[in-house]
């Protein structure tokens, strides 16, 4: 961070629209609606706040889940406009810590650092992470006349830094007997923008191929070489016309665009197709952590267990903890308060994320319902 953030107060009465246009003009007013109280709606189990609007950015591994989420509650709570804008992690968080939004979408938790600039945005408190949607992180391509690649650690680290360059090197072959791989020149596309997603494959790639990715499990890309697009859905589009690349992304992307994925061999007995089922296998076995109310997830990215896929990545919703403006609160905790229960996650598999655990979804709808 280059600069302290301003105080939350401030951006909320007069500088949103510089920050991020009619997103945050729709959030960032107060519009009289303090006393906005719950209210069960007659054709759905969401529990509403009257009115109220909320601005949000960051993320776009969440980003089809957030437009599901959003649909869903505007249609049961008609009193509540919800805005997010999918701009990536770390866009997401400075934004939050600039007091532009009232959440930031982030697929990896907050620094100590960032855990300091927030006491200037949550007056006397802090912002917490709250895990909402788990999902695995894709690694797709688009190869002529292939329909069927396994690859491991080694070999997507290796190719990532332009080690291996055609797609019939010899090592690629080793994990793909029988299958004619062509002397296509491999095209690899990496995110231009700081990325959650990118942070998880750095870390899978870390701790599953230390040897081959001497790199840091950064937001930022560093490895050699490639191409580059901003965003999930501009990697995705970068892939569809280009013979030969390779990519990475939420598996909602890959499913919409009908583009085919890897299957990883993790020394497993059978090479890991990446399902919403084998992530959620990967995110059950995850160990809880955080302080407080603060609640995170630390992955075992060097999982052998059969049908459970490792890289997994967990968005969170960052929040005060205490210090949310009084006309945003309400519907801030009722909206959360939805996407964490049974009846927002129930339906995520269908639309390719992994649900999050019983018990971390029971633990995060009782820290949203402390927010003040």
């Amino acid at each position: 961070m280059q600069h302290r953030p301003i105080r939350r107060q401030r951006l909320y009465g007069v500088a949103a629209a510089t920050v991020v246009g009619a997103l945050c003009l729709t959030a960032c007013g107060r519009g009289g609606a303090s006393d906005a109280r719950p209210s069960e709606t007659r054709n759905s189990r969401i529990d509403c706040a009257e009115t109220g609007k909320i601005a949000g950015s960051g993320s776009t591994a969440q980003q089809n889940a957030m437009k599901h989420w959003m649909r869903e509650y505007e249609t049961a709570c008609p009193g509540v406009q919800i805005r997010y804008a999918p701009i990536g992690s770390g866009g997401g968080v400075a934004q939050f810590l600039r007091g532009a939004t009232a959440f930031g979408g982030t697929d990896t938790p907050l620094s100590e650092e960032e855990f300091e600039y927030s006491r200037d945005v949550c007056p006397g408190s802090t912002a917490i992470d709250l895990p909402m949607v788990g999902g695995p992180v894709a690694i797709g391509y688009n190869i002529d006349g292939v329909d069927r690649l396994v690859l491991d650690a080694s070999t997507v680290a290796r190719i990532f830094d332009s080690e291996i360059t055609k797609w019939n090197d010899p090592e690629i072959q080793r994990l793909n007997p029988g299958v004619r791989l062509p002397a296509t020149e491999i095209t690899a596309v990496h995110r231009s923008d700081d990325s959650g997603t990118t942070q998880n494959l750095n870390a899978y790639l870390a701790e599953a191929a230390s040897k081959d990715w001497p790199y840091e499990k950064q937001k930022a890309w560093q490895a050699k070489g490639g191409h580059s697009a901003a965003g999930s859905d501009g990697v995705v589009s970068t892939m569809l016309t280009t013979d030969g690349s390779i990519g990475y992304f939420e598996l909602s992307f890959a499913e919409a665009e009908g583009l085919s994925t890897v299957r990883l061999d993790t020394g497993a007995p059978e090479p890991v197709v990446v399902s919403a089922q084998t992530a959620s296998a990967g995110i059950a076995a995850a160990e809880v952590s955080g302080n407080g109310n603060d609640v995170t997830l630390k992955f075992d990215y060097r999982t052998k267990a059969p049908g459970a896929y490792p890289i997994v990545l967990v968005t969170y919703e960052i929040v005060c903890a205490g210090g949310t403006p009084s006309d945003v609160l309400p519907a801030l905790r009722s909206f959360l308060t939805y996407t964490a229960s049974e009846e927002g996650q129930k339906d995520l598999a269908r639309i390719h994320y992994a649900p999050l655990p019983p018990n971390v979804a029971a633990r995060v709808r009782q820290v949203v319902s402390t927010l003040s």
